[in-house]
């Protein structure tokens, strides 16, 4: 098991994960570009809010194919994502480290 630590909400206690979400929050992890990013460490991953809330309310998150940009899958979200999900919107939580 993991834990998902939320850096910008130090009150809130951490989410405890399966050891393949270590994996899986490279999906969700928004572009560290622009003014509104910030600088992160390692194991450390910033998702936009509105991005979490889309993800959430759809059910599912859209994966670009690395070989070709056009081909793009959508991913129904697993019960465990989406329990992590709701935990970020519910608690406002946008950058996270994971242990």
């Amino acid at each position: 098991m993991v834990q998902v630590i939320p850096i910008d909400q130090p009150s809130v206690a951490p989410l405890t994960m399966p050891d393949r979400f270590r994996k899986e929050i490279v999906y969700f992890m928004s572009p560290a570009e622009g003014d509104a990013a910030p600088t992160l460490g390692k194991n450390e991953y910033w998702i936009q809010a509105h991005d979490a809330a889309k993800w959430l309310d759809d059910g599912f998150f859209s994966l670009v194919s690395p070989l070709d940009a056009e081909s793009v899958a959508e991913i129904e979200l697993s019960e465990d994502q989406e329990i992590w999900l709701e935990w970020m919107v519910q608690h406002n939580i946008c950058t996270v480290k994971i242990a």
